[in-house]
C-alpha cells in the first residue's frame, strides 16, 4: 500500500478541518488534497519519473510536493535548497533524481537535470493511479559518510507502513490536536510528524527556522497540542529563561528524539508543561525514524535514575528485534545494538557502503553502544567516529575529507569539543593556509550543521608513538 493513502484515508473522513499551516497559509484537508493531485498530475505529463527530487523546505509546496510525488508512484528525494549547491548537484547524481520539483522562485539551469517549478495555482487535474509494492522505495534520505561522500538510505513504503502502525495511535493525535513540523524534510523525523499527523486528521503546523530557537514562545503563539524536536532545543529554552513552570498549558504530549537527552533536562520542559507526556524515541535513519520508546511516568518521583543522567531510550518496538553485540560478536548485555525487522531497509543505494554494517540473521549494526539495565536499553555512545549534532548524524570523516580537499591543507582533524549545550564541532589542519580562507571553502561544499565553530591551524599535526594522529592530544588543545 502506498504510503500516501495514509493521508488519502484522512482527507476524506476530515475534508473540512484543518490540515496544514504554513508561511502564513492555512489549508483543509480538501483543499490540501486538491493541491496534491493537481502537482501529481503535472509529474505524470512530465514523463511519471521515478524518482523526483524536492527542492523545497517549510513552505507549502514542500508538504503538497512530498504527498505528490508519492501519490504519483514514485520516490521522493528532499532536497534543501539553503544547502550549498554543489552539495545538492552531488546528492541529485548519487541518488539517480530524474526531475526536480521546486519553488517557481528556483533557477533551472544549475542542476543538470529537468526541473518542474510549481506554485499554490497549479492547473486542474489528477493524476492516474499507480500501483506501489510494498519493496518500491518511498522515500531517500542522504547521511553523513565517513568516506567523504554521503550515504544514500532508500526507505521502502513497507518500512513506513511499518513504523506508522506502530506509532500512530500512540499520542492521541486527532481533529483538533495541533502538532509541530519542527524537522527539516531532509530530516527523517519529518516523516513521523507528516503522516502520524495527517493521517489522523491533526494539524501540522511549521514554525519558521527562526521560531525554533525560541520553543516556548513558539508552543504558546501556534497553540500546538504536540511537540517533536531534537533535545538541544531544551537548551535554548533554558537559556533564554522561559522554561517556567506552567509555561506552556496547551502542551499534552512532547517527543524527544535524534540524540541523547540528559534527564535533568526533561526536568525542566515537564515542569513547563505539566499536562504533557514526555517520551524519547530512537533510531537510525536506516531503521525508519526510530524503533525504540520510552515513555516516562506520569509523576517524576518515579522516573528512572541512570548511571550516565542520560534519559532511556526504552524497549524496542514490537516488531522488531534486538541483539546487543560485543567487540567479538557475542551476545552480551552492553554492546553494539544490532536491530531486524520490517523497519530495517534492504541496504543503501551504493552496495559499497553496506560494508560492514549488516550481521548475518538480516541483523543491522548501529554502530551505538547500548546496555541493559532493569529492563531498559540505556543509550551510552557510539563504536565509530559518529556523532550527532541538533539531530544530524555527522561523519567526522566526511568533514576532514573536504578540509583536506582545499590548497594548502595537509592533514585535518576534527572533534566534537563538549559544551555547557550541544557539542560542537572543532577542527585542526595541518599546513599553510588560513582559518577564514578554510571556513569559506567549507561553507561551498557543505551543509551548515556541519560546518567547524573552530578551526585551528598548526604546522603539523601531533602524532602518536605509532605515528599515528594523535586525537587526545588534539583533543586536550582544542577543548582548553
Amino acid at each position: 500500500m502506498n504510503v500516501h493513502t495514509w493521508f488519502e484515508r484522512a482527507a476524506r473522513q476530515f475534508a473540512d478541518r484543518p490540515a496544514l499551516e504554513v508561511e502564513g497559509v492555512a489549508l483543509s484537508y480538501a483543499e490540501l488534497r486538491e493541491l496534491v493531485e493537481r502537482l501529481a498530475a503535472r509529474l505524470h505529463a512530465a514523463g511519471a519519473p521515478r524518482r523526483v527530487g524536492l527542492l523545497a523546505n517549510r513552505s507549502v509546496l514542500a508538504y503538497a510536493g512530498y504527498l505528490a510525488v508519492l501519490r504519483a508512484g514514485a520516490t521522493v528525494v528532499p532536497l534543501n535548497p539553503q544547502h550549498p549547491p554543489e552539495r545538492i548537484r552531488e546528492l541529485v547524481a548519487r541518488t539517480g533524481v530524474e526531475l526536480l520539483l521546486a519553488e517557481e522562485s528556483q533557477r533551472a539551469d544549475e542542476w543538470k537535470v529537468p526541473m518542474l517549478r510549481a506554485g499554490r495555482d497549479e492547473p486542474f487535474g489528477r493524476a492516474p493511479e499507480v500501483p506501489v509494492a510494498p519493496d518500491d522505495v518511498a522515500y531517500v534520505i542522504c547521511t553523513s559518510g565517513s568516506t567523504g561522500t554521503p550515504k544514500a538510505v532508500p526507505i521502502s513504503h513497507g518500512n513506513v507502513q511499518a513504523y506508522l502502525t506502530e506509532v500512530a495511535a500512540r499520542y492521541g493525535i486527532g481533529p483538533g490536536s495541533r502538532v509541530s513540523g519542527n524537522f527539516d524534510l531532509t530530516f527523517d523525523g519529518s516523516v513521523h510528524d507528516l503522516f502520524v499527523t495527517l493521517g489522523q486528521g491533526g494539524t501540522l503546523v511549521v514554525p519558521t527556522a527562526g521560531a525554533l530557537l525560541s520553543p516556548v514562545r513558539t508552543v504558546n503563539a501556534l497553540g500546538l497540542t504536540h511537540w517533536f524536536s531534537v533535545p538541544s532545543l531544551i537548551s535554548f529554552a533554558e537559556r533564554l529563561g522561559t522554561l517556567r513552570p506552567g509555561a506552556m498549558p496547551s502542551l499534552r504530549c512532547a517527543i524527544f528524539g535524534g540524540e541523547a537527552v540528559p534527564v535533568e533536562a526533561l526536568r525542566g520542559w515537564k515542569r513547563a508543561a505539566p499536562q504533557a507526556d514526555i517520551e524519547v524515541l530512537y533510531g537510525p535513519t536506516e531503521l525508519t525514524v526510530a524503533c525504540t520508546g520510552y515513555r516516562f511516568p506520569a509523576e517524576e518521583s518515579a522516573w528512572p535514575v541512570t548511571p550516565n543522567g542520560v534519559a532511556p531510550i526504552g524497549e524496542c518496538f514490537g516488531s522488531l528485534e534486538f541483539r546487543l553485540l560485543d567487540p567479538g560478536g557475542r551476545p552480551a548485555r552492553r554492546g553494539e545494538l544490532c536491530v531486524r525487522g520490517p523497519q530495517r531497509f534492504a541496504g543503501y543505494l551504493d552496495a559499497a557502503d553496506d560494508a560492514g554494517r549488516f550481521v548475518p540473521g538480516g541483523w543491522y549494526r548501529t554502530g551505538d553502544l547500548v546496555a541493559v539495565e532493569d529492563g531498559l536499553l540505556l543509550h551510552l555512545g557510539r563504536t565509530d567516529q559518529q556523532v550527532k549534532v541538533r539531530g544530524h548524524r555527522i561523519e567526522l570523516g566526511e568533514i576532514e575529507s573536504a578540509l583536506r580537499s582545499l590548497p594548502g591543507v595537509a592533514d585535518a582533524i576534527v572533534l566534537a569539543v563538549p559544551t555547557d549545550g550541544e557539542p560542537e564541532l572543532a577542527a585542526a589542519v595541518g599546513g599553510d593556509c588560513e582559518p577564514e580562507v578554510l571556513h569559506a571553502g567549507l561553507r561551498d561544499r557543505l551543509p551548515p550543521y556541519m560546518l567547524p565553530r573552530r578551526i585551528t591551524v598548526l604546522d603539523r599535526l601531533p602524532l602518536n608513538a605509532n605515528g599515528k594522529l594523535d586525537r587526545r592530544a588534539l583533543r586536550t588543545e582544542l577543548e582548553g
